[in-house]
């Protein structure tokens, strides 16, 4: 057994024991964090792949932003993890039962001989100077270039459906207006009212 073989094994273990320990461990805090641990070795995956961009967009993007996003939501709210336990074992065998059925679809299709080395081999060398960012980047603005177009403008009408949804006039919702409160003086806020003394004892 090579020695990239041997890495490929030991990254997809603890792969598999971070993601086991994402859906089992009690606390969430640590539920987020065996996630990043599971995001890292999947980037090494990619890596072993060569394919050490889509490895660093990985890392940057759902561990850098999303995870530490997670992160931050899931400690500054108090969540109660108690009412969430309670129907644990109630749906624990529906659980095990339907993990037992994928385990046992995913070992009739590896083993069907449609995915073995003949069908599927691996991926030629490169050489040194090889860079799968310049050939991603080469067949996406060449061969794919309407469909990336196509999905950018899908994503940018789901962003400012978004922002129009939370900014969208409500009912018995406060608005604030950004140039009132800059244009804003003293005088329109304080007002100095004189009295006179009370004399009394």
């Amino acid at each position: 057994m090579g020695f990239e073989k041997f890495l490929f094994y030991l990254f997809a273990a603890i792969l598999v024991f971070a993601a086991a320990r994402v859906i089992t461990v009690r606390n969430p805090v640590h539920a987020v964090l065996f996630l990043v641990l599971a995001f890292f070795n999947s980037a090494v995956l990619w890596m072993l792949l060569e394919a050490e961009f889509l490895a660093i967009v990985l890392v940057l993007v759902y561990v850098g932003a999303v995870m530490v996003l997670f992160l931050f939501v899931v400690m500054m709210l108090d969540i109660n993890v108690a009412p969430l336990r309670e129907g644990f074992i109630k749906y624990l065998p529906v659980g095990v039962a339907v993990a037992l059925v994928i385990v046992i679809e995913m070992v009739l299709v590896l083993g069907s001989g449609f995915f073995d080395s003949v069908q599927f081999a691996g991926p030629p060398p490169h050489p040194a100077d090889y860079s799968n960012t310049k050939a991603l980047g080469t067949l996406l603005y060449t061969e794919y270039l309407y469909p990336f177009e196509i999905a950018a403008v899908i994503l940018l009408v789901a962003m400012v459906a978004a922002i129009t949804l939370t900014l969208r006039r409500r009912e018995g919702v406060k608005q604030q207006d950004p140039s009132r409160q800059v244009r804003v003086r003293r005088q329109d806020r304080v007002r100095l009212v004189k009295m006179d003394p009370d004399k009394r004892a």
